[in-house]
């Protein structure tokens, strides 16, 4: 009962050299459950490559931008943390598959950019946790699923530091400016409900009621948005994208445990998903990601989305262990 192997990826045990063939045989023979278990086995292994690939970059890329920035002078650590190259070796595929099963198995998750965030938060909310809070100064927010942020009130500046994540901030005037900053850019209130949510490739602000200032980079004197109730701006990089209307009710409705799309890529549907899977939801097919999406789903079940978005799109889904799901 031979089996092919893809190159790189060769399987422990049978496929070494001095490994019994006629022994593993008559296992499989012995009942007729083995064949099954080890075709599982099998398949687990296999399809594990790709994905660990993808989270070992992505963990290897986050944990180098940390690394960068401890040993930056303290005067750029204010800004975005740089990528660094992501690490690579001779066994890199079957070293890394290893490593994923093993996380998986023994029940932890190596991700450094969440535990190294998560020193310097105030506040942390748990994939599928939404965390209503009143700060000192009497200002509302509402933390949405898996995010983190950082408070520093000195008395003459009340500041928010999102980390990760997002939530809608409802400030109470006292006299003094208050800011949310996320990855280098900032949201100034001038009067407002409004929301500062990080996702992978940029910062949005989206108000609801009120003005809000915003600008691209908090060190620099750049021209700032000020957006009105039903606007929306995004940042990255030091570049600032140009008002555009929204439906603020839509975009918030994460609230009341919906997440709301209007020709949204595939790509940012998961990357929001993602927040209330306990786990990772990684998408491979580059194609797919771009497909448009337009609908509201329930935050509280995400395997019915995928389920959903499947039926549509017609992709197929994979869940490893119960804490990655692999979608191509």
């Amino acid at each position: 009962m031979r089996r092919h192997t893809p190159p790189g990826h060769e399987r422990p045990g049978r496929d070494r050299p001095g490994c019994d063939e006629r022994a593993f045989e008559r296992w499989l023979a012995a009942d007729p459950r083995h064949p099954e278990a080890y075709a599982r086995a099998e398949a687990v292994w296999i399809c594990s490559a790709a994905p660990a690939a993808r989270l070992a970059e992505e963990e290897s890329a986050a944990l180098a931008g940390y690394l960068a920035r401890m040993d930056a002078p303290a005067s750029r650590r204010r800004g975005p943390a740089s990528r660094g190259p992501a690490f690579r070796g001779p066994a890199w595929t079957l070293a890394m598959a290893a490593c994923l099963l093993l996380v998986l198995w023994t029940g932890g998750w190596w991700q450094p950019q969440r535990w190294l965030g998560d020193l310097r938060a105030d506040y942390v909310s748990a994939p599928g946790q939404i965390r209503e809070l009143t700060l000192t100064d009497g200002s509302h927010l509402v933390l949405d699923s898996d995010s983190a942020l950082a408070l520093r009130f000195d008395g003459r500046e009340r500041r928010v530091e999102l980390l990760r994540g997002g939530a809608v901030f409802k400030v109470a005037h006292n006299g003094q400016p208050f800011v949310v900053g996320a990855e280098g850019g900032e949201a100034r209130v001038l009067g407002t409900e409004f929301e500062v949510r990080r996702l992978r490739r940029e910062t949005r602000v989206t108000v609801a009621t009120g003005r809000v200032a915003v600008r691209a980079d908090e060190t620099a004197e750049l021209p700032q948005a000020v957006l009105h109730a039903g606007q929306r701006v995004a940042f990255a990089d030091g570049r600032l994208t140009a008002p555009e209307a929204v439906d603020s009710g839509a975009v918030l409705a994460w609230r009341q445990g919906w997440l709301a799309f209007y020709q949204t890529p595939l790509s940012e549907v998961l990357e929001r998903l993602g927040d209330y899977y306990p786990g990772r939801i990684l998408l491979l097919d580059d194609d797919l990601a771009a497909r448009r999406v337009t609908g509201s789903f329930p935050s509280a079940d995400p395997h019915a989305v995928l389920d959903s978005l499947q039926a549509v799109l017609g992709f197929r889904q994979r869940e490893l262990l119960g804490r990655v799901i692999v979608i191509h």
